[in-house]
């Protein structure tokens, strides 16, 4: 079972600056629901930012510990934005 707190170290192994959000959608410990705002994501494509923080948890979903993973990405321009 991966914890959310697990989830958020791995993001921001990867991502430093990252702020991140991660909510257990079902308490089972598998699916996830993730925003990560972070000035990487800056000029890239969704689908890159997706791919930046998808290899941060490779590892946790090839074996299968993180079925799946609803993931939202922001700038922090984005994010300002929307609050």
């Amino acid at each position: 079972m991966v914890t959310p707190e697990q989830l958020t170290t791995l993001i921001q192994s990867r991502l430093p600056d990252a702020f991140v959000q991660v909510q257990d959608l079902t308490g089972g410990g598998d699916h996830y629901e993730a925003v990560v705002v972070s000035a990487a994501f800056e000029g890239k494509r969704l689908v890159q930012q997706h791919q930046l923080v998808y290899s941060s948890l490779k590892d946790l979903m090839a074996s299968n510990e993180l079925h799946a993973l609803a993931l939202k990405t922001y700038t922090p321009e984005q994010w300002a934005q929307r609050q």
